[in-house]
């Protein structure tokens, strides 16, 4: 039986291979067209030497020179010996570019579409050459909206050897996808993916006992975690909390309800932050974990939700002394804000736009988002727009020859858009900005067609760190709109050096903000 073998390299990129039985992890690349670090191939130079993260192997033959002991020990394997014995995760020293690897497309069709309330939304495709798209539960893909050649991306609900492939979509009055599932789309319309992408899978498990935390429609990387693991039950125990913050936005019970059929160490609770729901609690996740849940930390904890959330999930395991043997998490990007509560995890955006998955100790754990208190200091912003700049003038020689007039029109309206929230040098409209002005900047990279530059701007914290910190009043450098705008206008007359000018002032700008707004902020 194939096992699916998910190869993470240097630039964030993973992708998914089918190892057969008695096959090496580099033989099954290299029919993949993936181009990972070879030369002997027998196990003598070591230039394959790779980090198994998690996963049962033969490792095959070697001599000391190519793999130490010490380092095998350590979880170092060569792949061109190693031949996997269950699904693996293995980093790989080399970029996805130098591998010659990139996402791949697939035409697919809407089979099944379903409104589950106001605010979230289920769909279902029929994906062509579906055997070619293998993927590990939790991973997300691209989605081109038809008719507005805009791409978001959702994570999988469906496993990933469920034929159909479905996911949970949560909705707005605003927004591409939400405006397209909610007003145009139909059964039999035609729908674009690439991918997939994301390092927030699911390891192999090995601890006693594993914990899911979803926040909202935060739970449909979640359920296709649950759907694997009910291939195979594990003995050990699973348990999943499920935080949102209304009535309306309570979907999916029935189906987490399904695993404890099919997974007998399988319980689950919920809870929303807003009174007078039909949930069993209310408050916060954090409140209805118990310590039989942590196994004084011999415990692998997954978590989809907000930023804001991940962060105070994080602090609460600090602040109760617990270290997990490991933390993997999934933070929403910060799109189309509604709002949203910290620990209830109640998405902060209207369209669930999954970021890259990251996985963290205690030791790395941010602290809360208190009043007055932030969880990043200046030099931490002022690098997030140092790397936003440099992104940014990347996107801009990549897209200003080839970009369309349909494009420049849309950037145009994203560029407006933000000119509301705005009076002379006062934000009126906090949360507004912070949303349409992720947008703006966003755009260029989500029609670039180029994977990496796409993740790599959605590792930022920007807009999570604006949120924090942005209030009616904030005073904000009084060109930010016009910046916006001229930026616009340099994509119409083909003006690259204009756009790196307008670029590199308004890094400086911002800065010039950001130190005023978390001085203002830490104050209070």
């Amino acid at each position: 039986m194939p096992h699916q073998v998910a190869l993470t390299f240097e630039d964030g990129v993973t992708k998914v291979i089918k190892v057969d039985d008695y096959e090496t992890i580099m033989d099954a690349s290299y029919k993949a067209r993936i181009n990972i670090p070879s030369d002997c191939r027998d196990g003598a130079c070591g230039t394959c030497k790779s980090f198994c993260e998690s996963g049962e192997f033969d490792p095959g033959d070697f001599i000391e020179d190519a793999l130490t002991d010490e380092e095998f020990e350590k979880g170092y394997i060569l792949t061109c010996q190693t031949m996997p014995e269950s699904d693996m995760a293995v980093n790989i020293p080399a970029t996805s570019e130098s591998a010659k690897t990139s996402a791949s497309s697939y035409t697919s069709r809407i089979t099944q579409l379903d409104r589950h309330s106001e605010t979230a939304m289920s769909f279902t495709l029929e994906i062509d050459k579906r055997s070619e798209l293998a993927y590990l539960p939790g991973q997300y893909v691209n989605l081109k909206i038809p008719g507005a050649n805009v791409e978001r991306s959702y994570s999988f609900s469906s496993g990933p050897n469920t034929e159909a492939a479905s996911f949970m979509v949560r909705t707005a009055p605003k927004g591409a996808m939400s405006e397209y599932l909610r007003d145009r789309a139909e059964v039999g319309d035609e729908i674009t993916l690439s991918g997939p992408f994301g390092s927030f899978f699911l390891r192999d498990p090995k601890r006693p006992l594993l914990l899911l935390l979803a926040g909202g429609t935060g739970l449909a990387p979640l359920l296709s975690i649950l759907e694997k693991l009910s291939e195979n039950p594990p003995e050990h125990a699973v348990h999943l909390v499920y935080g949102v913050t209304r009535e309306e936005d309570i979907v999916g019970l029935e189906w987490i309800e399904e695993y404890k059929a099919k997974l007998p160490n399988f319980t689950w609770d919920y809870i929303a932050s807003e009174e007078g729901t039909s949930a069993p609690h209310t408050g916060y996740v954090t409140q209805i974990i118990e310590p039989g849940h942590l196994n004084d930390g011999d415990v692998d904890i997954y978590l989809c939700g907000p930023p804001l959330m991940v962060n105070a999930v994080a602090k609460w395991l600090e602040t109760e002394g617990i270290e997990p043997a490991n933390f993997y998490f999934e933070r929403f990007a910060p799109k189309e804000k509604t709002g949203g509560d910290p620990e209830t995890g109640a998405p902060a955006s209207s369209e669930d736009v999954a970021e890259s998955g990251d996985s963290m100790s205690k030791s790395e754990a941010v602290s809360s988002m208190e009043t007055g208190r932030l969880s990043f200091a200046k030099e931490d912003s002022f690098a997030q727009l140092d790397a936003r700049m440099g992104l940014e003038l990347a996107i801009t020689e990549l897209m200003m020859p080839k970009i369309t007039d349909e494009q420049v029109k849309n950037l145009r309206r994203l560029a407006e858009a933000t000119a509301d929230c705005v009076s002379g040098t006062e934000v009126k409209k906090p949360e507004d900005f912070v949303r349409y002005n992720e947008e703006f900047h966003e755009y260029l990279f989500t029609v670039s067609n180029n994977p990496s530059l796409l993740e790599s701007y959605r590792r930022l914290d920007l807009s999570d760190q604006m949120e924090a910190t942005f209030e009616s009043g904030t005073v904000i450098f009084d060109r930010v709109i016009q910046d916006h705008l001229d930026f616009v206008e340099a994509f119409e007359n083909k003006n690259v050096e204009r756009a790196r000018d307008v670029i590199m002032a308004h890094a400086r700008d911002a800065k010039e903000t950001m130190e005023g707004a978390i001085d203002k902020k830490e104050s209070e």
